[in-house]
């Protein structure tokens, strides 16, 4: 079993995580009101620092971070999945959602979710 317990990130990626709590995109708002408070049956962490990056959400319990993209990640696929392949050496899982299926389809977003949360628990 993986230990998310503790992941390491640097003071900077601390210090840009909560200047982006601040900032959240409108597609992150709707995500974070939908799921905060345990609302998937997990703890859920927004801009949450590892490494020297931040990913946009992360469960701690089963090692998932959730990234929500916009449009300026199509231009940054090779950047993206650097930083992504750094933090899965760490045990975390991504998955993927785009802003247009969140502001489009929310509920089959989260149910998708769910059913990974679940598969990760058991």
């Amino acid at each position: 079993m993986r230990n998310h317990n503790i992941l390491p990130y640097t003071k900077e990626a601390r210090e840009y995580a909560s200047q982006l709590r601040k900032e959240m995109t409108a597609a992150e708002k709707t995500f974070w009101n939908a799921t905060k408070k345990s609302k998937l049956g997990v703890v859920m962490r927004r801009q949450m620092p590892i490494l020297d990056y931040v990913v946009d959400f992360y469960i701690k319990e089963i090692g998932l971070a959730i990234e929500i993209d916009g449009n300026i990640h199509d231009n940054n696929i090779l950047e993206d999945g650097l930083r992504q392949a750094r933090i899965e050496k760490l045990g975390v899982q991504f998955v993927r959602f785009t802003n247009r299926q969140i502001s489009d389809d929310l509920p089959k977003v989260l149910g998708e979710l769910k059913e990974l949360i679940n598969e990760m628990k058991d």
